[in-house]
């Protein structure tokens, strides 16, 4: 993937703001209070989608009819946000979009993205399974097969981190949580696109480690199982472009327990009254994590996203 500017970044904004205001970023003082650092929320919890990735299927969408203009539809796998994304973004410019799920998806996430304009197929054990049946439906319903990692969706999602850096003062680290891999690789590019010397780091679940295992080894690995309640971290093998990214530009990655994330989220609600999903939560109970380290600094955690299904936060919260 080749090095994104300030200039292709702003003028991802550009297409991003046809749809969607900026969201917020706050550094909440009850969460400074707990942490000793200033901690800035970015709140891609705001989106039309109620995550970040709905920028990135923005410009994907932008560069496809561009591209492809004879395109008649998509096709892509998702736990949910990037379903939700592409469906919202195909339907403003009048394309099927046809979205793989793995059976026993969440409920209210699949009927989000029908809600979008989205047809909705389960398949498959997990995010895997699902994105190998997505290139076989390609092929026979001859649709765009639109991966999880993509330079256009990584271009939009760097929306996020250049309003964030452009909002905020200087930041000592800002923790990203990872699932393919678009949050990570659109923070760095924002980063080194403004020359900034911020720390950023990955954060994934215990229960689905395969970024942070191909990190420290520097070769990519790959886990059996991606039995976490973070929906968007459920993945067992980085995608190789992205894990290029991030394993140069990363700091470090983290792990954090399902039950750090639970807390998280808890805390999420009572510090900021914000609705945090899972990975969208993972970043800050990283940080929570790490606190005893980043005392007196400046840090920047990203809320990504806030769909988690009724009966999963109320067991949470409770």
């Amino acid at each position: 993937m080749h090095r994104l500017t300030r200039d292709d970044i702003e003028q991802a904004a550009q297409r991003v703001y046809q749809v969607m205001p900026a969201t917020a970023q706050y550094p909440w003082p009850l969460l400074a209070e707990r942490l000793g650092c200033t901690v800035w929320v970015k709140h891609e919890n705001h989106t039309p989608t109620g995550a970040f990735k709905v920028r990135g299927g923005i410009t994907f969408m932008h560069w496809l009819k561009r591209e492809h203009p004879d395109v008649k539809g998509i096709v892509s796998a998702t736990r949910g946000n990037h379903g939700q994304s592409l469906a919202l973004a195909a339907a403003a410019v009048g394309l099927r979009a046809l979205i793989v799920v793995p059976q026993g998806n969440s409920v209210e996430k699949n009927n989000a993205m029908r809600g979008f304009g989205g047809e909705v197929v389960e398949y498959g054990r997990d995010f895997d399974e699902a994105r190998e049946e997505a290139a076989r439906l390609a092929q026979i319903h001859g649709l765009y097969l639109v991966p999880p990692f993509h330079p256009e969706l990584v271009k939009g999602v760097a929306t996020y981190a250049l309003e964030l850096f452009q909002a905020a003062p200087p930041l000592d680290t800002v923790y990203v949580p990872i699932g393919c891999g678009s949050g990570i690789c659109g923070v760095i590019a924002a980063r080194d696109a403004l020359g900034l010397n911020t720390r950023v780091v990955g954060v994934v679940s215990t229960e689905a480690a395969a970024a942070q295992l191909s990190f420290d080894a520097r070769d990519i690995r790959e886990t059996a199982t991606a039995n976490t309640f973070a929906d968007g971290l459920a993945v067992r093998k980085p995608v190789p472009e992205a894990f290029a990214v991030y394993a140069e530009g990363a700091s470090r990655i983290v792990s954090v327990t399902d039950e750090q994330i639970a807390e998280a989220m808890r805390v999420y609600y009572t510090d900021t009254h914000n609705l945090a999903e899972g990975a969208g939560a993972a970043a800050l109970a990283a940080l929570m994590q790490e606190r005893e380290a980043m005392q007196g600094k400046s840090v920047g955690v990203i809320l990504s996203g806030a769909n988690v299904d009724k009966s999963v936060y109320a067991t949470v919260i409770a």
